[in-house]
């Protein structure tokens, strides 16, 4: 058994939040039980996830997608987004929101564990948002083709890829990954003279405009690609905290 208090101050230790000016809050988004025996993990603050986290008696909920953000505005608790929040105040538990902070991380990142899945060495921080790393860039161990790239990050995420490239056959070295929505950042990739760029999600030009600048884009699925920082929070959590914890799978394609 932790304190809410200890959580939280162990999180903000090991994030730092305070250095990502982010699009919401980071940190306790709703304040629950102090005394915590079993914390959840999931990719996003869900109707589904939070009452599988009621199911397990979880006391805390830990997301990379919270619940609040700024381009939403004030709102009222009804509908659906009610229907999120409530049952989370109703069952005392506590909610902790990291969204950039668990982007950037240079060692327990989406993008650093991703990078280090797909043997991506000599990472270096890549992309900024507001003057804030949100993924890495670094050497693959062994040159591989494009093709086999792309069939390498699909058996990680164990999601469809989508690639848009020049040339499937050629070999490629240099990556720059930001996990989740980061499609039109492949320019940054472009600049930077990388040979693959990784996100999430691509739009119908990016497919078009990156491939014709020369530079492979692959998308393995905003959710997939954004499971491996919360893994890794949650495995740090278990490991130096005295708390049971649990991962709550999403069914989200997308």
């Amino acid at each position: 058994m932790i304190t809410r208090t200890k959580l939280e101050t162990f999180f903000a230790a090991l994030l730092h939040p305070e250095q990502y000016p982010d699009y919401g809050p980071n940190g306790l988004q709703v304040e629950g039980a102090e005394r915590i025996e079993t914390v959840a993990f999931a990719v996003s603050a869900t109707r589904a996830s939070i009452l599988q986290a009621i199911e397990h008696n979880a006391d805390a909920l830990v997301v990379h997608h919270g619940l609040f953000w700024f381009f939403h505005g004030a709102k009222p608790i009804t509908g659906a987004f009610g229907q999120r929040l409530i049952p989370l105040i109703k069952h005392d538990i506590n909610l902790f929101g990291y969204h950039l902070p668990l982007d950037g991380h240079a060692e327990i990142g989406n993008a650093a564990v991703l990078g280090r899945l797909l043997s991506c060495a000599q990472q270096q921080p890549f992309g900024e948002y507001k003057g804030a790393s949100t993924g890495i860039k670094g050497v693959l161990e062994t040159p591989v083709t494009t093709l086999t790239l792309a069939e390498r990050l699909e058996t990680i995420v164990q999601h469809p890829v989508m690639m848009a490239t020049p040339d499937k056959h050629r070999l490629v070295n240099t990556v720059g990954i930001i996990t989740g929505g980061a499609n039109s950042e492949w320019k940054a990739a472009f600049e930077q003279n990388l040979d693959v760029f990784i996100t999430g999600e691509m739009s119908e030009y990016d497919w078009h405009d990156s491939q014709e600048h020369g530079i492979t884009m692959l998308a393995a699925g905003h959710n997939a690609t954004e499971q491996f920082g919360i893994k890794a929070l949650m495995e740090t959590t278990q490991h130096q905290l005295d708390v049971e914890c649990f991962f709550i799978r999403s069914e989200n394609p997308a």
